[in-house]
């Protein structure tokens, strides 16, 4: 199972991912053409679903960003020492939009309509293989699981205590962690996007990574963070950065219009308020005595840049550890060393899906 495991890891981060620059991804970017490409199924179903959420986002989550995300130096380059000029924006403006890309309706072939266009799919492509290990466990008629990758979750059935798994919402602060929020989630999938993580400051005001497609700019709202309920992992992915660029006012607009179940965390001054759509309706459990989390081991896999946390059949694959200390604790899985030892080598390209 953990080979498996490992193997559709693997094969999503070959198909998707922009820091391998021999991956399916990378190697369409490149395409010095507008002739139709064949694309794997894998890819096609992520770029029809990003499509469609660019559609119902009303342009707020795109995928052909890539050239800005990169201006910005939030791609496989370093970051910047200067924020870029208006007119190096407005250039990789014009590369981007839904309109650069048409996919074939008879067969998994994509068409670029203009060769330079570059997509990233780090918005949507980790949640995309949260599903697929999903797939890959129920087929093997596993029932109950967690699987966490870079933050993006999926659980079905319960726990090792038999009640739904208790996942952490963090607390939108840097530097430090503590949870804002813990919900019970079962049979159910959970992404949340912040601006309290990944950042660059300059003259002492914070760039985030996630770019408004409207502006070419870091987003730039009151919005804390945002998590988003879904039954895949990928709709959840997507709709967290989405919303995220849209800010608390039209995010939740759109939430509401579309029956999105989200949590906004607004920072007022300082403090985090949360606001909830009507459909986001968990059973809140933040009460739980933090201790009683401690018990969980979650699996820690690192593949090709990638963590992955995963419990499945209520307990750990062997010989792994991880997971609940993106919420401050630590755990020991049996392997003879602290979490913290055996996860120093992944921890900082553990999101560059």
């Amino acid at each position: 199972m953990q080979g498996e495991i490992e193997h559709r890891l693997a094969q999503i981060n070959q198909i998707m991912s922009t820091y391998d620059p021999e991956s399916e991804l990378s190697r369409f970017n490149r395409a010095d053409t507008t002739d139709w490409i064949p694309v794997s199924s894998h890819l096609y179903i992520v770029l029809k679903t990003a499509l469609e959420i660019n559609r119902q986002s009303k342009g707020a989550f795109d995928i052909t960003i890539g050239p800005l995300v990169n201006l910005w130096g939030f791609g496989p380059n370093i970051r910047l020492e200067s924020i870029p000029d208006q007119t190096g924006i407005a250039a990789a403006l014009e590369r981007t939009g839904p309109d650069k890309l048409v996919l074939h309706e008879s067969s998994t072939a994509v068409r670029k309509t203009r060769s330079d266009v570059y997509v990233d799919l780090s918005g949507i492509a980790k949640g995309y293989a949260v599903d697929q290990i999903a797939v890959a466990l129920e087929h093997h008629g596993i029932a109950h699981y967690m699987i966490e990758i870079g933050g993006e979750i999926r659980a079905r059935g319960t726990n090792a205590q038999e009640i739904p798994w208790q996942i952490g919402i963090d607390k939108p602060q840097s530097p430090g962690r503590s949870i804002q929020k813990v919900l019970s989630l079962k049979s159910a999938a959970m992404a949340t996007s912040g601006n309290y993580r990944n950042y660059f400051m300059i003259n002492g005001r914070r760039y985030m990574h996630v770019i408004d497609p409207a502006t070419g700019w870091p987003a730039e709202n009151h919005l804390a963070s945002v998590t988003v309920l879904a039954d895949t992992c990928m709709f959840a992915d997507a709709w967290a950065t989405a919303l995220l660029v849209l800010g608390p006012e039209r995010g939740m607009v759109i939430a509401e219009q579309l029956g999105l179940p989200a949590l906004f965390i607004v920072n007022h001054d300082g403090i985090f308020v949360e606001h909830a759509s009507s459909h986001f309706q968990p059973k809140d459990t933040q009460n739980i005595i933090i201790t009683f989390l401690a018990a969980f081991f979650v699996v820690g896999i690192a593949i090709a840049a990638m963590a992955a946390g995963i419990m499945m059949g209520r307990r750990p694959l062997a010989g792994s550890c991880g997971g609940l200390r993106r919420f401050g604790l630590e755990c020991d899985a049996g392997c003879g060393k602290s979490c913290s030892a055996r996860s120093a080598h992944k921890s900082s390209r553990s999101n560059q899906l």
